[in-house]
């Protein structure tokens, strides 16, 4: 269905979609393009996912696939931040623009990928490897961001790298009714203590005040082995994920590792059950016509760009890999984070200060939509559907060396509550309710 429905969306604005499989069958890329009117200068690529992350949906106040919008203005869906609606506001900038008569000089394309939240193997990973993609020219990418409790806005440039990890502990196996020396469980319990001091350490960093993505994370989460109650197993494993931060050094840190180790008696197995490779962050400065655009964009509305490392990790890493200058960037603002939490909501901003956006400054305003023709369309849900989009006007009126930024790349999204009102059909449409 999510295919069909963004096939529609191209279709209703007047643009090409093409879908790819670089992978598999069950796992496709969906492509929509906006051809610019000097194509063979590099492409932006606007990217999202539209996979999601399972429920639990007893632990939900409301269906986490029915876009309910309650009394306080909230609208609760799995995928409401992430990222479902970042890639509805690509398509919304992108109706305004073409409303509006502007035709962008370079190329922009949006890609819909399957398996963000499953490692991208399919999807991102596969596809940058292709001649399809290659043949893109992409020479900058906004990918998926985090949104920002605050008024300002975060712009991440680079990722940790993720390892999973066992720590397989050996020992002496006996009667669980002896108290033998040196068996698994003693090796293990060490070398879990000697794991978790050392997260410790990163907790209290975080605590004095640095960015989490700029610290390396360390969580237990599986704890393994034994045949029966009364038997000392002669191995027990623990399971940890961890992120390395681009601060510490991967080669340090499997030494460190080796060293806790030996500290806990030997005789532990390290195994990486899955070491992702390091990828440079993006340098971008005031030489690059990308960055610049960007932090004039942000200081002509009056934003502050924190720039950060991401705690965790996106498709970006897999546009870096292959050389494309990519940052994760949120459009949204003064949000509470529930990424993969229960009651996942974005809060409708025209009306209530807790969650209130800024929409002064607006060079579009209000959107009305266009009828009911194609009524499954971004702006044409409903008759009165609308919504706002901020284009910085120091880019919107700079057809010269940074023309070819303009478009949704630039945009700060501000929905207002008719907005989400065909942002819920959205999800409906998506995720059809069983009746």
């Amino acid at each position: 269905p999510c295919v069909e429905f963004l096939k529609r969306q191209a279709e209703s604005l007047g643009l090409p979609c093409v879908v790819h499989y670089p992978s598999r069958e069950d796992k496709p890329v969906v492509q929509i393009t906006w051809k610019g009117t000097e194509p063979d200068f590099p492409s932006i690529l606007l990217s999202s996912h539209m996979d999601v992350v399972p429920v639990y949906p007893e632990s939900w106040e409301y269906p986490p696939f029915g876009a309910t919008i309650d009394e306080e203005g909230r609208i609760f869906a799995r995928g409401a931040e992430d990222m479902k609606s970042q890639g509805m506001a690509y398509l919304g900038a992108i109706r305004h623009l073409r409303d509006e008569g502007y035709e962008p000089k370079n190329t922009v394309h949006v890609t819909y990928v399957p398996d963000e939240e499953i490692g991208s193997v399919h999807g991102m990973k596969a596809f940058v490897q292709t001649q399809e993609f290659k043949d893109l020219n992409v020479g900058f990418a906004v990918d998926e961001g985090i949104v920002s409790f605050k008024e300002d806005y975060f712009w991440f440039y680079a990722e940790k790298t993720l390892w999973h990890i066992r720590m397989v502990a050996k020992g002496q196996p006996g009667h669980g009714a002896l108290l033998v020396e040196n068996t698994a469980g003693d090796r293990l319990s060490a070398i879990i203590a000697k794991m978790m001091e050392y997260r410790q350490g990163q907790i209290e960093k975080v605590n004095a005040g640095i960015p989490q993505g700029n610290v390396t994370s360390i969580n237990l989460t599986k704890v393994s082995g034994g045949i029966q109650t009364n038997v000392i197993p002669e191995s027990l494993t623990a399971t940890f994920d961890i992120r390395m931060s681009p601060n510490d050094d991967p080669d340090e840190f499997i030494q460190r590792m080796n060293t806790m180790i030996e500290e806990s008696g030997g005789s532990i197995d390290l195994i990486f059950d899955r070491k992702d490779d390091v990828i440079p962050p993006t340098i971008l400065d005031s030489s690059d016509p990308y960055y610049t655009a960007f932090q004039e964009a942000m200081e002509d509305l009056g934003f502050t760009l924190d720039r950060q490392i991401i705690f965790g990790v996106s498709d970006a890493r897999f546009l870096r890999s292959v050389g494309i200058k990519t940052i994760g960037f949120m459009p949204m603002n003064n949000t509470p984070m529930r990424y993969h939490d229960h009651n996942e909501f974005l809060a409708l901003v025209d009306s209530r200060d807790k969650y209130q956006t800024r929409q002064e400054d607006s060079v579009f305003g209000e959107l009305e939509s266009h009828g009911t023709e194609g009524k499954d369309s971004i702006a044409d849900v409903h008759s009165s559907c609308s919504f706002y989009a901020i284009l910085p006007k120091s880019v919107y009126n700079t057809h010269g060396k940074l023309s070819h930024v303009l478009s949704p790349v630039w945009r700060i999204l501000n929905f207002s509550d008719q907005f989400y009102q065909h942002l819920r059909c959205v999800w409906q449409t998506i995720f059809p309710m069983k009746q």
